[in-house]
């Protein structure tokens, strides 16, 4: 099975009947041999696209901060709504791929000064409308005062790059939430996969879409298409929908 760059190039051309790279010669190829090449960088943002909350773009090990479900931790600082989600990055382009908004957690917990008992508490997500209809006027007015409080709502910032609390923090707080990131563009014939093994005949499957389109074949095309839809509900299936589901009640959310 493929768990390089060059593998799982090489288990494509040999699918079709192509010439293999080397270790050697892979930096150098062109023509077919390097459209195979980008169609699996490609195929691979295209599986980042579809789902970019697949596990193995977790943006880091849940809980290695603190015992509590995240990957990512924020201190907030008393008198400040909004906190940029990714720390360090300077536009869209460096940003997370995505956010878990369902399951922000607040707590005081490790919080340098703290004591029993502690806030530990989920953050209900709340769109930026109701926010703006129900909760800006006055809140602005408690901060010109300086009046500020413990958060309830999560909520996202226009531009997508911040998360914003309401109320407006009265101290500071560790904000864990869940992030993914983007994939990076595979380059050297040794670069690792980042899906399993198992899961490499995803990212065939629509490279040979693409090369079928290349080579001007609909239906070749349309088969590798039906497989790689195929594969992709598989994969979904086995890592983020066996878990049981169940109904809930929001009618009171304000």
């Amino acid at each position: 099975m493929a768990s390089t760059y060059l593998d799982l190039t090489n288990e494509v051309l040999r699918e079709l009947n192509e010439i293999p790279l080397t270790s050697a010669n892979f930096a150098t190829a062109i023509g077919f041999q390097k459209f195979v090449k980008d169609a699996i960088n490609k195929s691979i943002f295209d599986i980042a696209n579809e789902e970019p909350q697949l596990p193995f773009f977790s943006a880091g090990v849940s809980g290695s901060t603190d015992p509590f479900y995240g990957n990512v931790t924020v201190a907030t600082v008393a008198g400040q709504r909004f906190y940029t989600l990714k720390n360090g990055s300077s536009s869209l382009t460096t940003d997370y791929a995505s956010i878990d908004w369902d399951d922000f957690y607040l707590t005081t917990i490790n919080v340098s000064g703290e004591s029993s008992p502690y806030v530990s508490k989920g953050l209900k997500f709340l769109n930026l409308a109701d926010w703006k209809r129900y909760y800006r006027d006055s809140e602005n007015a408690d901060d010109a005062n300086s009046k500020h409080g413990e958060p309830i709502h999560v909520i996202k910032s226009p531009d997508s790059r911040k998360f914003g609390l309401s109320p407006i923090p009265d101290k500071v707080y560790n904000v864990h939430f869940y992030a993914f990131a983007k994939p990076t563009a595979l380059d050297a014939h040794g670069d690792t996969i980042v899906l399993p093994e198992q899961y490499s005949n995803v990212i065939t499957a629509r490279t040979r879409y693409y090369i079928w389109q290349f080579k001007e074949s609909p239906q070749q095309a349309a088969f590798a298409l039906d497989d790689y839809k195929k594969a992709m509900r598989t994969m979904k299936s086995n890592l983020i929908n066996p878990t049981p589901k169940y109904m809930t009640d929001d009618r009171t959310y304000f």
